[in-house]
């Protein structure tokens, strides 16, 4: 017996999660299926600043989705929270960017994208560590508390008829006359009237194994990011704070969070006493108050890192009733509104705010 479904969205990190809540919206019927719950990967591990690390550093496509994204996040968070009662803990702390070389670009960006910008107060910098260089002060740039967020908006989307297909894992996808037929897990058949694919790190190992004769070009790779917690008081540190390639983050409660590596490691999300001891060195260094505070929270988590950063976002070039949505890297939550807003636009053939062009898939063989 097979279960007929409207869309059908593989995985349930940030990206599947606000894919289902704006076509929610639109109403569709919408459907989750992760091999774990929803939530639990990289989605869940991230640090929760809502900008791209230097982001004039970074492309174009990427400060698209992100800026678009900044001015969805306020009222986004202020609708779970009135939905559930889980507040995501939206939190514009402002951030410091501590060195800066390139300061003239990291200006004109700011004003190309009217992100608010001065120089650091010295109250700023001075209970840090650090030996600034052209400090920026960014005070409208915010930050979500990850699993609040996530948690929220799962049951946001419980609410509003999402249905979840928790620790479920896909064995065949079977395609015919360039549509998805069907979809096989362990003890259910279903068919979909559009499937997406959103599966983080793993999406190019997903494709490669369940539609081997579908190539698309993706080169998502699993990069290990490990973080540590202090469990320190209020007013500890009262923005965050980014000192070269690594940050603090403070939450509400007085928690700092301090992030993090960056790692080639395959698909191991196992913790190290070496990378605990580095960002422990690198965050008291920062802010030496943290020496009197212990640590409450080491982990780590499995970024879908993509070349440039760039996500893949929009219809498979070969099967009409398949799109992805994948390969965020470090910014999932920045670019998720955003990213989700595009795809759902593309797939239900609506008038795009962001020109879709480079983030577009390519059959692996294009020349």
């Amino acid at each position: 017996m097979t279960t007929h479904l409207d869309i059908l969205i593989i995985g349930g990190g940030i990206s599947g999660l606000l894919a289902a809540r704006e076509l929610r919206l639109a109403g569709r019927d919408v459907t989750i299926l992760d091999k774990s719950k929803p939530g639990m990967e990289s989605s869940w591990a991230g640090g929760g600043i809502l900008l791209p690390i230097y982001p004039w550093r970074q492309a174009t496509a990427i400060s698209e989705l992100a800026v678009n994204s900044l001015k969805r996040y306020s009222s986004l968070s202020q609708e779970l929270l009135d939905a559930t009662g889980i507040d995501p803990e939206w939190y514009d702390c402002g951030m410091l960017i501590c060195k800066n070389p390139d300061y003239e670009q990291a200006v004109k960006w700011c004003e190309h994208y009217s992100i608010d910008y001065q120089p650091a107060p010295p109250a700023l910098t001075e209970a840090l560590g650090s030996t600034c260089h052209q400090p920026l002060w960014l005070p409208e740039i915010a930050q979500a508390r990850n699993p609040r967020l996530l948690k929220s908006l799962h049951a946001y989307l419980v609410q509003t008829g999402v249905q979840f297909l928790d620790t479920t894992e896909i064995h065949k996808i079977s395609v015919a006359n360039r549509q998805i037929e069907r979809i096989e897990t362990t003890d259910s058949n279903y068919s979909a009237q559009h499937l997406i694919v959103s599966a983080g790190a793993w999406t190019t190992d997903l494709m490669q194994d369940l539609l081997p004769d579908w190539p698309v070009d993706l080169n998502i790779k699993p990069v290990r990011g490990q973080m540590l917690l202090f469990d320190a008081t209020p007013t500890t540190l009262d923005c965050m704070v980014l000192d070269g390639d690594q940050y603090l983050i403070p939450r509400r409660d007085g928690k700092i969070l301090a992030g993090s590596t960056v790692e080639q490691a395959g698909f191991n999300k196992i913790t190290t006493e070496a990378a605990k001891q580095q960002l422990y060195q690198f965050a008291t260094d920062l802010l030496p108050t943290l020496k009197s505070y212990p640590i409450c929270h080491h982990w780590a988590g499995l970024r879908p890192g993509s070349p440039q950063g760039i996500p893949s976002i929009g219809q498979h070039p070969d099967i009409e009733n398949l799109s992805i949505n994948a390969g965020h890297f470090r910014n999932g939550l920045v670019m998720g509104p955003a990213s989700a807003k595009l795809l759902a636009d593309l797939i239900l053939q609506r008038p795009t705010e962001i020109d879709p062009t480079p983030y577009s898939l390519t059959r692996a063989n294009a020349l």
